[in-house]
């Protein structure tokens, strides 16, 4: 072989190894019906899922927060203090928004964890407050969770409670605490008639049923409540909201966003939302100014009520005694004595504060319940600066549990600073108490010394005076904590929120956000393209068969013969018996392809000898050598057909000849040439048959018989056809080529695997197979895979059945689109 040639061969395998895009594509393309029907049923899909999804709208609200200083704030009443900066009130309030106790909070307030229901074409739609009723729910008591329960209309008085259990034992929840447990239930259908407004007590639903003011109920009509799991109801909602500011500039706006089924349940959640969150947040501002007022009740209660026992006092001593008259010297010394009694009254009541200030501090943990010093007129600057601080580290600490976890470092920090200002106030009330103690030992001493100017006067004068003392000091200790409480009072009156609505939620009609009905669609067509396109590439990538000619020219550069359609016939002697099939047609086409061989071989008066073999069983390897025999039989060449394949004989059964004796007879010596040729009923056509099947074929047809058999035959006959064993799976083929002057290899579409054309390209380019051409058998023209073969001896558009028919009985101009597109692709 020249170098030419095996560089041919190399640059063939090479070609085989890549992929061939033009054979997926035309694969593709015959497979058209199967990729519409699948966008075709996608589509369909597409619709059903849009159909059956329910509009979602999203709604949204705009709130602002600000740091509103209460009106009523002055340096002498320090009960009420700003919070801090307006950026970390954002941070908190968008943090305070997603928490599970806000969203539990706006769960509970508006009892979305119960659903009224119609039935839809599809589905349980979700009326909400469009129902005619209103469920007045004891939440004391256990409802059923998940099952609906049928509510039917008798009159505009009376309704029927209906509903099915399966089993004795449901679950239910009582809202109250939020508890679960089992209740037993009637097993079966349940029905049962109740009045509007009459309560409903039953194991699975306890509650009222009222109608909506303005609403009227029409007889048989149906309607179903459902409860759901509360916390599944505040998870859905506290992963929903959605909270972003409103612009750059304005960062303390928010923006408050909900999607949903309903509309008006998005309304309603919103603002509930602001609205609780609005009052929450109030509540923790107020919470000094509550502080305070509540430790002035508890002073002002029991200065009342040690007010009352004086008072009583007074009374039973003024009904026992006659009224005394006092000197106005001794008069002004018991004035004298009460203002003191009042200054060492209000010493008392700030030493008492500052003990229990500092046992608190020492004994507690949570400083958010400390009560301002100036209820007790305590007005030193740093005490009221420490415990401001304390508090307001206190409140920020609380805050940060609903987002951070224990064992934060940002608690680390908060507990150092609040530890911190703590041992400044320790020491602070330490100095101040000693203050106070000097005072009061001043004022008592000044209180000792007056007394002794009043024990001059009577025994009952004295005790007069001293009832006197206590009234006049309790009068004006109830008197100075009730303006205290007052101012409390007030200041906490005063402030407002920092949290207000600016634009609320609003149902202006918007038209739904989804389901995205386009973009389903859109899928639809993509997943009913791409999947029989992923499906079919991966078919194509799997399939090691050859299916047409421009497969076989990319793995092999030998030659094509010719092309054989598939033609179902109740023998192989298609050519005798059906001359005008197409198929006989392609028979005498390869004929003459093969003179052009067969011219350039051998000697001028010697018989030609053909072989035909194939990979394996049931390529056609006999069916072409009887009909390629007949073929040249019928154009007057003597002609023998011989069987070769020793190992399975097939031709005799054709030819209605027996098998009993053949060329291994003759092989063997067993017989003379004349008894093994037997004379068909085809002119010009004579067959030796393979014979018995031998123990050693191979030797038989390596041995020393068959070049005499063959120089005898070439003698005698014009054409010799050497039906061989197939290839791929024995060597005596390649022990016949010597007798070839020109070998068919035989391939069947749809059949031959791509693997069997390497081993020919390896027997080809080793010299062990010479003259070789293919012969492509079952060609079907509608495979679509037989674009442009380069060979000038076919008609139309290639050999075989189809083709024929093609080339002589169908006008090119009646293509469709389909066939157009195909033919364009092959001109590319």
């Amino acid at each position: 072989m020249s170098e030419l040639d095996f560089n041919d061969i190399e640059h063939s395998e090479s070609r085989g190894s890549t992929f061939d895009f033009k054979g997926f594509l035309f694969k593709a393309l015959n497979l058209w019906k199967l990729v519409l029907l699948s966008i075709g049923v996608a589509l369909v899909v597409a619709y059903l899922i849009n159909v059956r999804k329910e509009n979602v709208y999203r709604l949204n609200s705009l709130i602002s927060i600000e740091s509103e200083q209460n009106p009523f704030f002055t340096a002498n009443t320090s009960i009420s203090f700003n919070w801090g900066g307006v950026s970390g009130k954002v941070g908190k309030v968008m943090t305070s928004i997603k928490t599970r106790t806000h969203n539990e909070k706006v769960v509970d307030s508006l009892q979305y964890y119960m659903q009224y229901l119609v039935q839809g074409k599809y589905r349980l739609q979700d009326i909400y407050k469009a129902a005619p009723f209103e469920v007045q729910l004891n939440t004391d008591r256990g409802q059923l969770l998940g099952q609906p329960i049928g509510i039917r209309f008798i009159s505009e008085t009376q309704f029927e409670i209906f509903t099915e259990f399966g089993s004795s034992s449901r679950q239910v929840q009582r809202y109250s605490d939020k508890a679960k447990y089992a209740v037993e239930v009637p097993v079966g259908p349940f029905k049962a008639v109740f009045r509007l407004g009459q309560p409903v007590d039953l194991p699975f639903f306890n509650g009222t049923i009222v109608l909506r003011e303005g609403k009227r109920i029409l007889p048989n009509k149906e309607f179903f409540i459902r409860f759901l799991n509360f916390d599944s109801v505040v998870y859905s909602f506290q992963s929903g909201v959605k909270i972003a500011p409103f612009s750059g500039s304005s960062s303390s706006v928010l923006t408050l966003a909900l999607s949903g089924t309903n509309k008006s349940k998005i309304v309603d959640y919103l603002n509930a939302t602001t609205a609780i969150l609005s009052k929450t947040e109030l509540a923790r501002k107020n919470q000094y100014a509550t502080n305070t007022i509540k430790f002035i009740d508890s002073s002002l209660a029991a200065v009342n009520a040690n007010l009352k026992d004086v008072t009583e006092e007074m009374n039973r001593f003024r009904k026992e005694n006659q009224v005394f008259d006092i000197s106005e010297e001794m008069t002004l010394t018991s004035e004298k004595l009460k203002n003191l009694d009042f200054e060492q009254e209000a010493e008392r009541a700030k030493l008492n504060y500052l003990e229990a200030l500092e046992t608190y501090l020492k004994t507690k943990t949570d400083y958010t319940q400390i009560a301002a010093p100036t209820s007790v007129g305590i007005e030193e600057s740093n005490i009221l600066t420490s415990v401001k601080t304390i508090t307001t580290l206190a409140i920020e600490r609380q805050n940060l549990e609903y987002t951070v976890k224990e064992g934060n470092v940002l608690f680390k920090d908060l507990d150092r600073k609040i530890d911190a200002e703590k041992n400044v106030l320790l020491e602070t009330i330490a100095a101040t108490k000693q203050t106070i103690t000097a005072n009061l030992n001043i004022i008592n001493s000044k209180i000792a010394r007056l007394e002794m100017e009043l024990s001059s006067l009577p025994e009952d004068e004295q005790d007069y005076l001293k009832i006197q003392r206590k009234l006049n000091l309790s009068q004006e200790a109830y008197d100075v904590y009730l303006a205290k409480r007052s101012e409390a009072a007030i200041v906490k009156a005063a402030n407002v929120s920092d949290i207000t609505s600016i634009d609320e939620a609003k149902d202006i009609g918007n038209g739904p956000i989804g389901p995205n009905k386009s973009l389903n669609y859109m899928m639809a067509l993509m997943i009913g393209f791409f999947a029989p396109m992923f499906l079919i590439f991966v078919i194509y990538l799997l399939d090691h068969t050859i299916h047409g000619s421009d497969e076989v020219e990319q793995l092999s550069n030998i030659p094509i013969l010719g092309l054989i359609g598939k033609y179902n016939y109740k023998n192989n002697l298609v050519v005798f018996e059906k001359p005008k099939a197409a198929v006989s047609e392609s028979f005498r086409s390869i004929r003459s392809s093969l003179q052009f061989i067969l011219k350039s071989k051998g000697k001028e008066g010697v018989g030609k000898s053909i072989m035909i073999t194939s990979s394996v069983s049931g390529e056609g390897k006999t069916f072409t050598s009887i009909n390629i025999a007949t073929v040249y039989a019928l154009s007057g060449k003597k002609t023998i057909l011989l069987g070769l394949d020793l190992r399975k004989p097939k031709i005799f059964g054709d030819f209605n000849i027996t098998n009993d004796k053949g060329i291994v007879n003759y092989l063997i010596g067993d017989s003379s040439m004349e008894e093994v040729v037997f004379y068909s009923h085809i002119e010009n056509l004579d067959v030796i048959p393979s014979g018995p099947v031998p123990p050693n074929p191979s030797e038989l047809l390596m041995g020393e018989a068959m070049p005499g058999l063959m120089k005898t035959l070439r003698e005698t006959y014009d054409i010799i056809i050497l039906d061989t064993p197939p290839l791929g799976l024995v060597t005596d083929a390649l022990e016949l080529t010597q007798y070839a002057d020109a070998t068919i290899f035989m391939v069947r579409l749809d059949f031959t695997k791509k693997g069997m054309l390497a081993l020919v390209n390896a027997k080809h380019r080793a010299g062990e197979l010479k003259n070789i051409s293919f012969v492509l058998n079952f060609y079907k023209h509608k495979t679509n895979h037989n674009y442009g073969y380069g060979y000038g001896y076919g008609y139309g558009y290639g050999y075989g059945y189809g083709v024929y028919g093609d080339a002589y009985h169908e006008d090119p101009n009646k293509r469709g689109v389909l066939k157009k597109i195909q033919n364009f692709i092959k001109r590319i």
